[in-house]
């Protein structure tokens, strides 16, 4: 009886499962919407001639100059491909056509995992790397000895660690986009709040949702504003002075936000929102910690921990002036990691076995990689994504101009969920909608900031991005980060919104009190 009348408990889906399930929805898409296709242009650094990409013709090659650009009308300078600034095929306005539809099956889902977890081979070889990187620093002891002393030091300022970290992430998005290479972050930072007294969730806000809305408030990103900037025919420095001022705007909400909930937890555990999941958290990443047991900070210990600090500035620097992208990164890691086992004073077993336990922990966040971009790849192969762009700029094209940039705001909200990669959603959007501020009599560069803003609203929450990644990494529910992100995407869209507008009416005004030409 009493069996009977014990209540059910709810237990929310795995990020495995919820990519599942769009995966399924994805395939069922591809029986609604059409499939259709704009013209592609590249340009063939070999030969230095343009290329045209179109659907169900051969492909055609035309001069790289200028009057090639105007004819095709895209108002995008040349030296913006002959210098490699735009590697990605560019949408040509007006050539969207209706195509054979490319439906997808049931045999899609199992191959378009598999296909998706080969493309992201090098993402997960750079977390495997990472993780065994971890497991052989644990081995040493060194991550519980700096722990100890970080822990005496920071003792009633606490949230100076949490500060510290946030305006680094908020500077690391707005500069080079972070968000990715910050994962790298969450193995060594989660222990370290856990020990401060706070939860998994102020880490994840401190590292994701602070580079996260340092990328929304993109100033010089070479992979969001820049690219979206010059895919619009603009320079990315108009405006900057707007996407900067939401920058300070985004930041303080984010840092406020943190001080509140991590008040709250400190002052009463039981208001984090991951309460019931704190024993597994803290046998995950707090089992070789007791903090009543000393632990000598040597200085083999920190030296090893100088080297793994050292990792994250060579990396960013690789990112942004090196043209680094995940090989690279992962091979620095790995000659740092050797370099960590000469000195770490452990046997070659324990090396090994230190570097095979990290990185083994880490599977499940590998595949979770793979599972989202298997995503992406049924909605690519079925077509479906050029057809959504070319209704959604119809559906605004016309409007007034505070209507059209708010509509345009919501547009790009709903397209980053489509194309979940900053600089994909603008090679493929801005050459069509940026246009679409011409004919309304609006600046080009708020079109960018809309993109900008919108998309990343999306991306806090998109499964196809980096959150489920991030979650699973940290085993944290996905409906209890949807709980806690909530309010900083209201932050985001209301303080988008309000700048879009404001930028408008400011143009409008400046447009109206201009003296007109004398004849």
């Amino acid at each position: 009886m009493e069996a009977s009348n014990k209540k059910k408990v709810f237990n929310f889906p795995s990020a495995f499962t919820i990519l599942f399930f769009i995966l399924i929805l994805a395939v069922g898409l591809t029986w609604v919407i059409p499939s259709g296709s704009y013209s592609k242009l590249t340009y063939n650094t070999t030969d230095k001639v343009f290329v045209v990409k179109t659907y169900g013709e051969q492909d055609k090659t035309y001069p790289a100059t200028e009057e090639t650009l105007n004819n095709l009308n895209i108002k995008i300078k040349l030296s913006n491909f002959t210098e490699g600034v735009i590697k990605k095929p560019i949408a040509i306005p007006g050539t969207y056509q209706r195509i054979t539809q490319h439906y997808k099956g049931i045999k899609d889902i199992p191959i378009s995992m598999v296909e998706g977890t080969i493309e992201a081979v090098d993402v997960m070889v750079f977390i495997f790397v990472l993780g065994g990187m971890i497991g052989v620093i644990n081995r040493t002891g060194s991550f519980n000895a700096g722990l100890m002393a970080l822990a005496r030091r920071t003792k009633g300022n606490e949230f100076m660690i949490v500060f510290s970290v946030s305006v680094l992430m908020v500077l690391g998005g707005t500069t080079c986009g972070i968000e990715e290479e910050a994962v790298a972050f969450y193995p060594i930072l989660v222990p370290v709040f856990l020990a401060l007294g706070y939860d998994a969730i102020v880490c994840v806000g401190a590292i994701f949702l602070a580079s996260s809305m340092g990328t929304a408030f993109s100033t010089i990103n070479p992979f969001s504003v820049v690219i979206a900037s010059n895919a619009a025919g603009i320079q990315f420095t108009e405006g900057i002075g707007f996407r900067a001022l939401g920058l300070v705007l985004g930041a303080t909400c984010v840092i406020a936000y943190l001080y509140w909930y991590g008040k709250k937890v400190k002052a009463d555990p039981s208001f984090s929102y991951t309460y019931e999941d704190r024993e597994e958290f803290y046998h995950r990443y707090m089992k070789n910690f007791d903090p009543n047991t000393v632990l000598e900070f040597t200085l083999r210990r920190k030296l090893i921990l100088i080297l793994f600090c050292i990792a994250f500035p060579m990396m960013i620097w690789g990112v942004m002036a090196g043209g680094w992208w995940f090989p690279q990164m992962a091979a620095s890691f790995l000659s740092i990691t050797i370099i960590i086992m000469f000195i770490s004073g452990l046997k070659e077993k324990e090396i090994v076995e230190s570097f095979t336990e990290g990185a083994s922990e880490l599977v499940g966040v590998s595949l979770i990689i793979g599972l989202a971009r298997g995503v992406n790849l049924v909605l690519e192969q079925g077509m479906i994504s050029d057809t959504i762009l070319d209704y959604m700029s119809n559906l605004v094209s016309g409007m007034p101009g505070s209507v059209f940039i708010l509509g345009q705001l919501v547009v790009f909200i709903f397209l980053g969920l489509i194309v979940p990669s900053s600089s994909g959603l603008a090679v493929l959007s801005m050459p069509i909608m940026a246009p679409l501020a011409d004919a309304v009599g609006i600046p080009r560069d708020i079109v960018v900031s809309a993109y900008n803003w919108g998309q990343y609203a999306m991306l806090f929450l998109a499964p196809t991005g980096l959150v489920l990644v991030t979650l699973q990494m940290l085993h944290i529910p996905f409906n209890k980060w949807v709980k806690f992100v909530m309010p900083m995407i209201g932050c985001l869209l209301v303080i988008g919104a309000i700048l879009l507008v404001v930028q408008v009416s400011l143009y409008s005004c400046l447009l109206y009190t201009s003296p007109s030409p004398r004849d």
